[in-house]
C-alpha cells in the first residue's frame, strides 16, 4: 500500500481507537506500566503493539514581566533515564484519580516552585511519544504569578532543584541552539512565543476539550 496525497482531508487529529482483540499488562511499575495489545487493522489482520500505559501529565509555563519583555520560570533537575541535568518547566503526573488537570497544574506549580497564578489558559496539548506511549500532556500558561508565601518540602531529585526566571526571547534562542532538551520546556516555550506573536488570541480556556488516550478519558 502506498501513501497518497489527500487535499480534502482536514488537518486535525481525530480520536478513535482501532478494535483491540486482547489487552494485557505485561509489566507494572511505580509510575507507568507496559501494556501489550493485539490490534485489528482495517484490512482485518492483527498486529501486536507494546506501549507505556501512562496516566498523563500537565506542564506549566509561568510567565511574568511587561509586554515584550516577559520571563518564563525554568527549573533544573536530574533525569536519570537520560543521565542528564535538564532545564524544564514545572510539570507533574495526573496520578490522582479524578483530579481536574487545572487543579493538578496549580498544585504542581506551588509544590515545585512556591508560586501561584491568578490567570490560567491552555497553551498546547500533545502526545509525548505516540508510537510507544499513551502519555498525553497539557501545557497551561500561568500569568499574574506571585509567591505562595510558603516553602514546600521537596524530596528525591526535587530536593536539589534550582529555579530561574529566563527572558522569553532568550529561552527561544536556547531551544534553537540545542541548549534545552526537555520536550515540555521546548514545546511550551515555543508555543508561548507563538501565542504572544498573535496577541494571545490563540490561547484556549483552561477547561478546553482535550484529546487523550481512550483509556484516560
Amino acid at each position: 500500500m502506498t501513501a497518497h496525497e489527500d487535499e480534502q482531508m482536514p488537518i486535525a487529529d481525530r480520536s478513535g481507537s482501532a478494535p483491540v482483540a486482547s489487552h494485557d499488562i505485561v509489566w507494572r511499575g511505580k509510575v507507568f506500566d507496559m501494556a501489550e495489545d493485539e490490534v485489528i487493522l482495517d484490512d482485518s489482520h492483527s498486529v501486536i503493539r507494546q506501549y507505556l500505559s501512562h496516566p498523563g501529565a500537565v506542564g506549566i509555563v509561568a510567565l511574568r514581566g511587561e509586554d515584550g519583555n516577559e520571563e518564563v520560570l525554568l527549573e533544573y533537575q536530574y533525569r536519570h533515564p537520560v543521565g542528564a541535568h535538564l532545564w524544564e518547566i514545572p510539570a507533574g503526573l495526573l496520578d490522582i484519580e479524578g483530579e481536574d488537570p487545572l487543579t493538578a497544574a496549580k498544585r504542581e506549580l506551588a509544590e515545585e516552585t512556591d508560586q501561584k497564578a491568578e490567570r490560567w489558559d491552555v497553551l498546547v496539548d500533545y502526545f509525548t511519544s505516540p508510537g510507544g506511549s499513551e502519555e498525553s500532556l497539557r501545557i497551561f500558561l500561568a500569568r499574574d504569578v506571585s509567591p505562595t508565601g510558603t516553602t514546600f518540602e521537596r524530596e528525591d531529585e526535587e530536593a536539589a532543584m534550582v529555579t530561574r526566571w529566563v527572558n522569553l526571547d532568550e529561552a527561544v534562542r536556547l531551544v534553537a541552539a540545542g541548549n534545552l532538551h526537555n520536550p515540555s520546556a521546548c514545546v511550551g516555550i515555543l508555543a508561548t512565543f507563538a501565542a504572544r506573536a498573535h496577541g494571545w488570541q490563540t490561547l484556549r480556556a483552561s477547561d478546553a476539550p482535550w484529546m487523550r488516550s481512550a483509556r484516560q478519558n
